[in-house]
């Protein structure tokens, strides 16, 4: 009885560590020619079993070669056709899937996984999983054109370039062209890329571009037309005897003018009253002294007269008379008319006799 459930234990532990040590994969994968494809090979780690070996093989033309193994001694490509473009991740447990860049068409066949896991008791334990890989060429997508950043609109003696970009099985032959599809377009370019080093006005127009490869009926996919402009600023020319010459809105160069604050009219609004006050009395002040009498004084003389002194304190004594006639003036005398009044005036100071005899001074004051 005790040897019955020996046995029992045992297959019960086997059936569980084939359950977790249980290899997953994919029955088929197609991959694209010239381009890169995992084949799926994973399981769940157990406690108590370590993986001893890691085989990937391929198996075409009814013959089977090791492409890939790892061991205690490192990792190993035992194809020559495959080095360099096989690995399988190192540090991800449970992980053994194969990794094959650039796709050839050689490369479609079956391709099995194999891992053997060593237990405590040093039993081997052995999985495999088996994935048919088709390579294929897939025919080219319709292409797309990407601009560079600064967009499609551009100053003369800008530089910019053109993308053509399409998906597929390579190799793939790009063609640029100005115009329209389907009607007359000139063929610039046989690059993906089209530059300019130096945009002209000349370069506005429509372009597009065709993508095409070696799948199917070779049938070339063409892009939407974009549209590229090149224009200068709008300016406005002045010119002398003419009247301006304008090409579009004027651009602004600066900040807009602030509105001047309402403290400024106030301030303009005193000053213009400050200043028509002063005119009105300085018109006044005109009107004022235009009516009142003016005096005219006139002085004729033959030679200099020399300063006059008196002594005295009335100089002159004057014998009034309501006379209009004149009197005449001898050497000590001289005459004053004011108001129709002659003032005869006697002079008493010596000094009088020193004036030049050939001398002879009227003096004149009358209103006006």
């Amino acid at each position: 009885m005790a040897e019955v459930v020996r046995i029992v234990v045992f297959v019960m532990a086997f059936i569980s560590c084939n359950a977790l040590l249980d290899l997953s994969g994919v029955y088929q994968v197609k991959g694209t020619w010239m381009e890169s494809t995992t084949l799926p090979c994973t399981y769940v780690p157990s406690e108590g079993f370590t993986q001893q070996t890691l085989r990937w093989s391929m198996e075409r033309d009814y013959s089977t070669s090791t492409i890939f193994r790892r061991d205690d001694s490192g990792d190993h490509i035992l194809l020559s056709q495959f080095r360099g473009r096989v690995s399988v991740p190192k540090h991800s447990p449970g992980d053994a899937s194969l990794l094959i860049k650039n796709l050839e068409i050689p490369d479609s066949g079956h391709y099995t996984c194999q891992v053997i896991w060593r237990s405590e008791n040093n039993s081997l334990i052995t999985k495999e999983v088996t994935t048919t890989v088709k390579v294929v060429k897939v025919a080219v997508t319709k292409p797309i054109i990407r601009a560079s950043e600064l967009g499609l609109t551009f100053l003369p003696g800008a530089r910019t370039s053109l993308t053509c970009v399409a998906s597929g099985s390579p190799p793939i032959s790009y063609r640029w062209f100005r115009g329209a599809p389907g009607g007359e377009a000139l063929l610039l370019s046989s690059q993906a890329e089209l530059a300019w080093d130096s945009l002209q006005p000349s370069d506005t127009g429509k372009y597009y571009c065709e993508a095409e490869n070696r799948v199917g009926d070779r049938a070339a996919q063409q892009s939407d037309v974009v549209e590229l402009t090149v224009r200068d600023l709008p300016t406005a020319t002045p010119v002398l005897g003419t009247d301006a010459v304008s090409e579009g809105p004027p651009i602004a160069t600066g900040a807009p003018r602030a509105a001047p604050a309402p403290r400024l009219y106030a301030l303009a609004t005193a000053l213009g009253g400050a200043a028509l006050l002063a005119l009105l009395a300085v018109l006044l002040r005109r009107w004022r002294n235009k009516a009142e009498p003016l005096y005219e004084v006139a002085f004729h003389s033959t030679a200099d007269v020399t300063r006059l002194e008196t002594d005295v304190e009335d100089p002159l004594q004057c014998l009034h008379e309501e006379t209009n006639s004149k009197t005449e003036t001898s050497s000590d005398t001289f005459t004053m008319k004011y108001n129709s009044q002659d003032s005869i005036c006697i002079r008493k100071n010596p000094e009088y006799e020193n004036l030049v005899n050939s001398m002879e001074s009227e003096y004149e004051i009358a209103i006006i």
